[in-house]
């Protein structure tokens, strides 16, 4: 007789499960949370596989209070600071790409210029106010904080001995010969 009880319990309770809901109570300390519901749409059931196992037991009869819980819902500072932090990422992307862009033209002009069979000192003075262009961006987004200084530093020295190694090159610079440091006795 109790074997047939429990099972016909156990048949039973996965339908109990599928329409379970704890329903509100006009009382103002239930009224902040919000009823639980089991859906028959779970791909997995326990009780179909047997592998929820029933036995009687008595259980004295006692209230449960359900807390949610948002993982995921970060502090009003945080949530802020994320968004600064976001604008800030795209704005200085924006500035990045800028920088890249602006070489980039200088290197391929001064390529360019360096190809050309029959140049002349004159050729170079557009490249130079690409190459001021460049330092101007440069020193701005050292200015702003979106580069390191030392990197800004290191970007334009860069193009300047590209140019520089061009002048050398076509002969319209010769640099000046380094002079003996004076013995010390």
């Amino acid at each position: 007789m109790a074997g047939a009880v429990i099972h016909s319990i156990s048949c039973s309770l996965p339908r109990m499960f599928q329409n379970l809901s704890i329903a509100r109570t006009p009382s103002a300390a239930n009224a902040a949370f919000r009823p639980l519901s089991f859906s028959s749409a779970t791909s997995f059931n326990p009780f179909s596989k047997g592998l929820v196992l029933m036995s009687p037991v008595q259980v004295p009869l006692r209230r449960s209070i359900v807390c949610e819980a948002s993982p995921n819902k970060k502090a009003d500072s945080a949530a802020k600071r994320a968004r600064q932090a976001e604008k800030r990422r795209i704005y200085n992307k924006a500035r990045k790409s800028e920088i890249r862009t602006r070489m980039k033209k200088v290197l391929e002009a001064l390529d360019v210029l360096g190809k050309k069979p029959e140049s002349q000192p004159e050729d170079i003075l557009p490249v130079e106010t690409l190459i001021a262009e460049a330092y101007s961006v440069i020193d701005k987004a050292v200015k702003v904080g979106t580069l390191h200084r030392n990197t800004g530093a290191r970007r334009k020295s860069r193009l300047a001995r590209r140019k520089k190694a061009i002048e050398i090159q076509r002969g319209w610079y010769t640099p000046a010969p380094t002079a003996a440091p004076a013995p010390t006795a």
